[in-house]
């Protein structure tokens, strides 16, 4: 999908987003951070699926 034929979200709510970002969670959707699988098969108890909920938290804090 070129840039040319994306259409804008101009409503309330989730925006659309760079094509950069999506082929980043496209290819990370089947193989999160050399994993071997996906971020939302992976165990809540699981190192890859800490480290992201540490990171989001850590965010949340700096935009507080």
């Amino acid at each position: 999908m070129t840039t040319s034929t994306r259409v804008h979200n101009f409503c309330a709510g989730p925006c659309t987003l760079p094509v950069s970002v999506l082929e980043e969670v496209r290819d990370e959707l089947l193989d999160f951070g050399g994993t071997g699988m996906s971020i939302v098969e992976a165990s809540h108890r699981a190192d890859a699926y800490d480290a992201v909920h540490m990171g989001a938290l850590a965010d949340f804090r700096e935009l507080a």
